[in-house]
C-alpha cells in the first residue's frame, strides 16, 4: 500500500481531497491522456457549496462536467487550448480561453500573470527515491505543479513512468488519492476515405519529399501527421523533437528509420511533452530511456527547437488567405482549438540550420464545397501563423514555397495549389484586389 511510504502527503479519499478547495481559488488541471477524472467528478460533487471556481486546463477530451450550463457561476472554465468538450461552452460564453503560445504558458504561471492556487495530478507511484512520473503529459503541468499553493494527485498503478524531467517528489504532494483506472485513450476518429483518403496520401508524400536523412521531426495533431510517418520508411537516421505524437511513431522507431542518431540536440531521444494516443504507445514508453518528456518552456521553446539542425515542423490550418495568413485556431469569430506549438515550432524550424517549416492541410472543407486557400480570412478570424513567419504551404495539389515572396508571388503560388474547382474564383479575386496584373 501507498501509505505505508514515508512521507508529509496526506492518503485520502477523493471527496476528502478535494476539500480543500475554495470558492475564487485558481484550480489546473492535469491534460490530455492524464485527466484526472476521479478528482474531477469528486470536486464537481461539491458545485453547490463553491463560487467562482476558476478551472484552468490545456485540451481535455473526457466528459468535463465544469462546462455543465448547471455549473455556471460555480465553476469557470479558463482555456488555453480548446478541445471539442469544452467548445460549446466557450461558444455560448459560458467559458473563456487565453490565446497563449504553448512555449509561454510556463511563464504565465511562474510570473503569477496566471496564479494557481491547487493543481490537480494524474500520477505513476513513486520509485524507491520517492519520485512520481508525470506519465503521458507533461506540457504544462509540472510547472503549474512547480507554482502552485497545494498539490493533489490521483496516483495509479496504471500510469507509464515516463522519463525526462518528468518527476514530481511524492512529498512535494499535499493530498494523495490512491486509483486503479485505465489512462484515458485518444483514438483519432476521423477516418478518410476514397477521395479524401488520396487527397491525405498526395499530401503525406508531398511533405516526406522535403525530408532529408538525418532530418528531426515535429508533427502536430491530425491526420496529416501520421499520414507523413507512412512514406518514410525510405529514409534513414531521422530523429524527433515534437510536442505531442502517438502511436503510429513506434513503427519508425522499432524499424530503425527513427534512431536520432544525427540529432544535433539530445541525440538519441525522442524528445517530447505528452502523447494523445492508445494502451500501445504508452506500454511501449514506459520506464523506456529513449523517450525524455520536459516540459513546453523547454520543448516547445523556438531557441531551443533551432538547436536541432534540419527541423521539419509539420503543421495544419483552418483557413490560409492569399497573402500568407494562416488561421489554425478559430472559425471567424469562434475559438476552435488554441495556439498551441504551431508558431513555437514554425520559428523554430526557421532557425534550424536546413529546417523547414510546413503548413499543411487538405484544399478543401466541408466535402469539397469549401475552399481553404481563400481571399481572405473570414471575419473575426484569428491570425495563428503571421505571413511573415510563412514558408512552406501543402495540399495535395502541391507544394508553395512563399518565404520571402512578393504578394504577386505569394498569390499565384498559392492559386495554383488550391483546388481546381475554386482557382477561378480566387484569381478573379486577386486581379480585383491588384494582387495580380494583367501581364505580369
Amino acid at each position: 500500500m501507498l501509505k505505508s511510504i514515508k512521507s508529509k502527503t496526506q492518503f485520502v479519499s477523493a471527496d476528502d481531497a478535494v476539500k480543500c478547495i475554495k470558492s475564487g481559488d485558481n484550480v489546473y488541471v492535469h491534460a490530455n491522456c492524464s485527466f484526472p477524472l476521479t478528482l474531477i467528478n469528486s470536486l464537481c460533487s461539491r458545485y453547490e457549496e463553491l463560487k467562482n471556481v476558476n478551472i484552468i486546463q490545456l485540451m481535455s477530451f473526457l466528459d468535463a462536467p465544469y462546462v455543465r450550463p448547471e455549473m455556471e457561476g460555480h465553476f469557470n472554465l479558463i482555456s488555453l487550448f480548446t478541445g471539442a468538450n469544452v467548445r460549446k461552452a466557450v461558444h455560448e460564453g459560458r467559458a473563456d480561453f487565453i490565446p497563449v503560445f504553448l512555449s509561454e504558458i510556463p511563464i504565465l504561471l511562474k510570473n503569477k500573470k496566471l496564479p494557481v492556487d491547487v493543481c490537480l495530478l494524474h500520477l505513476s507511484p513513486p520509485d524507491t527515491h520517492g519520485f512520481c512520473s508525470l506519465g503521458v503529459s507533461n506540457e504544462c503541468t509540472k510547472t503549474a505543479a512547480e507554482n502552485s499553493r497545494i498539490i493533489i494527485a490521483q496516483i495509479n498503478p496504471k500510469m507509464p513512468r515516463v522519463l525526462g524531467d518528468n518527476f514530481i517528489h511524492i512529498d512535494k504532494i499535499d493530498f494523495a488519492v490512491e486509483v486503479n483506472d485505465e489512462i484515458p485513450e485518444f483514438i483519432n476518429q476521423k477516418i478518410a476515405q476514397g477521395e479524401e483518403l488520396k487527397a491525405y496520401e498526395k499530401i503525406g508524400q508531398n511533405i516526406a519529399s522535403l525530408i532529408d536523412n538525418g532530418s528531426t521531426l515535429q508533427m502536430g495533431i491530425g491526420i496529416i501527421p501520421d499520414m507523413v510517418l507512412q512514406f518514410l520508411n525510405d529514409k534513414k537516421d531521422l530523429g524527433v523533437h515534437t510536442e505531442m505524437f502517438s502511436d503510429n511513431l513506434i513503427n519508425l522507431i522499432e524499424s530503425g528509420v527513427i534512431n536520432g542518431e544525427r540529432k544535433t540536440l539530445l541525440p538519441g531521444k525522442v524528445v517530447s511533452t505528452f502523447i494523445l494516443g492508445s494502451k500501445k504507445v504508452f506500454d511501449y514508453i514506459d520506464d523506456n530511456p529513449v523517450f525524455e518528456f520536459r516540459p513546453t518552456i523547454f520543448v516547445n521553446d523556438p531557441f531551443v527547437i533551432a538547436r536541432n539542425d534540419k527541423m521539419i515542423s509539420i503543421n495544419s490550418a483552418l483557413e490560409v488567405d492569399l497573402t500568407g495568413q494562416v488561421c489554425a485556431d478559430s472559425i471567424g469569430h469562434k475559438n476552435y482549438s488554441g495556439f498551441g506549438g504551431q508558431l513555437d515550432f514554425i520559428r523554430g524550424a526557421s532557425r534550424s540550420e536546413g529546417g523547414i517549416p510546413i503548413i499543411a492541410f487538405t484544399s478543401t472543407a466541408k466535402g469539397g464545397t469549401l475552399s481553404r486557400i481563400s481571399p481572405f480570412l473570414k471575419q473575426g478570424a484569428g491570425v495563428t501563423t503571421t505571413r511573415a513567419d510563412v514558408h512552406y504551404i501543402i495540399t495535395e495539389y502541391g507544394i508553395a514555397d512563399i518565404y520571402g515572396k512578393t504578394v504577386r508571388e505569394r498569390a499565384r503560388s498559392l492559386i495554383e495549389i488550391a483546388h481546381p474547382d475554386f482557382r477561378e474564383e480566387l484569381e478573379k479575386y486577386a486581379y480585383e484586389v491588384n494582387f495580380l496584373r494583367k501581364n505580369i
